[in-house]
């Protein structure tokens, strides 16, 4: 994710990882800060934030939202990352 984030965030995409209510803080401290991660961490310590997006049984659960605030494709488990690019590089083009 960090690669797929580092190709397209000068067009605009944005990340947010999201920790899960049951993920302990300093260990998601931890991982984000060994790993590098160029990108915002959150965490849903009460597990709100992932009942907002239907139920997130499995982590890691990516979802594609588009400009306008609409999910358009979820993956879980590892994204096929050739047809993530494709998309994502659908929808940067589109307009807001």
């Amino acid at each position: 994710m960090v690669s797929t984030f580092q190709k397209f965030q000068g067009q605009g995409l944005e990340f947010l990882a999201v920790a899960m209510e049951y993920d302990a803080p300093a260990y998601v401290m931890q991982f984000a800060s060994s790993r590098q991660l160029p990108f915002r961490v959150a965490m849903d310590h009460t597990g709100e934030i992932a009942k907002g997006f239907g139920p997130v049984q499995l982590t890691p659960t990516t979802f594609v939202i588009n400009k306008k605030g609409e999910i358009v494709k979820r993956y879980i488990g590892e994204p096929d990352f050739p047809a993530l690019h494709a998309l994502l590089t659908q929808l940067l083009a589109e307009k807001a």
